[in-house]
């Protein structure tokens, strides 16, 4: 595992030409539009681009497109935080070769805290999904079937995560519990979660964050949030309210008797453990979501 992670932050490095392309892109584009251009502007290092240009066999072809997979997970974190501090400002520490993958990401994007690196660690982990059921991971496979090379392939996922019905699911999660932290502040009762269930689809729109296109039971990540809430985080009124759904929301839509899966998937509480720590540009929790990604569809 250490040499793992030594190969790792190794293809990690991005050339000097590559991290000034990207530190070009302009302030005012959306973050996962730089996302999925930083990751064209690395597609020219492409091995497998490389090798189908000079005749490789076929048999052979997973070799180049296996280096070029291990390159680019290592390198969306660096090119993720870039992204981030040509959108946001601040400090855009260098890579450290003491950290851990996900400890060095947060510690790019200026985060310090130790509680957030584990966070980091436990969103790459359960972001990282490759089944093809899904936009991005489709979107992936689909290119990457033309032998199109990783770069290219995971750019094209990266453009399917970004539509609002698929990568900005959290931020919707998120803004539904800030609206209704706004509306009652901190003495809300179960009773008022129930109400602004009731009230939010008489109005025409859906719950964020409940149901699963797959899932037909509490996804097993959001759990994973949860204990990591358990563990980490007292006090907080969002992570009371991401509770208090999980307890009132499932049991009142299921008593609506039309929705095959009442219960929380993954973008129900991820928002919210983000915001927690101090990660309040929700614009770029896609990008997170994208960097996990990449772990999940270039190896597969």
């Amino acid at each position: 595992m250490k040499d793992f992670s030594a190969d790792i932050f190794r293809r990690g490095e991005l050339s000097a030409e590559e991290e000034k392309l990207i530190k070009s892109l302009p302030a005012n584009m959306h973050p996962m539009t730089q996302l999925s251009a930083g990751v064209l502007i690395c597609q020219p290092s492409s091995k497998f681009a490389k090798a189908y240009q000079d005749g490789v066999h076929k048999s052979k072809y997973w070799e180049p497109t296996l280096e070029d997979a291990l390159d680019l997970c290592a390198k969306v974190s660096r090119i993720a935080a870039i992204v981030y501090n040509n959108s946001y400002g601040g400090a855009l520490p260098d890579r450290d070769s003491s950290l851990d993958y996900g400890a060095n990401y947060a510690n790019q994007l200026g985060f310090k805290d130790q509680e957030f690196w584990e966070l980091m660690r436990l969103y790459i982990t359960i972001h990282a999904d490759h089944e093809g059921g899904n936009v991005s991971a489709h979107a992936t496979h689909l290119v990457g079937s033309a032998l199109s090379d990783p770069y290219l392939s995971f750019s094209a996922g990266m453009n399917g995560l970004a539509g609002p019905l698929h990568g900005l699911a959290n931020q919707e999660c998120l803004n539904y519990i800030l609206g209704f932290a706004d509306k009652y502040g901190e003495n809300w009762t179960h009773d008022d979660v129930a109400a602004h269930m009731h009230n939010t689809l008489a109005s025409g729109k859906v719950v964020p964050g409940y149901g699963h296109a797959v899932l037909r039971k509490t996804d097993p990540r959001f759990m994973c949030e949860l204990e990591f809430a358990e563990q980490f985080i007292k006090g907080s009124n969002l992570i009371e309210i991401v509770k208090a759904n999980y307890e009132v929301i499932p049991r009142e839509l299921g008593n609506l008797g039309k929705v095959s899966n009442p219960f929380p998937n993954v973008d129900a509480g991820s928002g919210a453990l983000l915001m927690h720590y101090g990660l309040t540009q929700t614009d770029y929790y896609t990008v997170l979501f994208g960097v996990s990604r990449a772990f999940g569809v270039a190896p597969a």
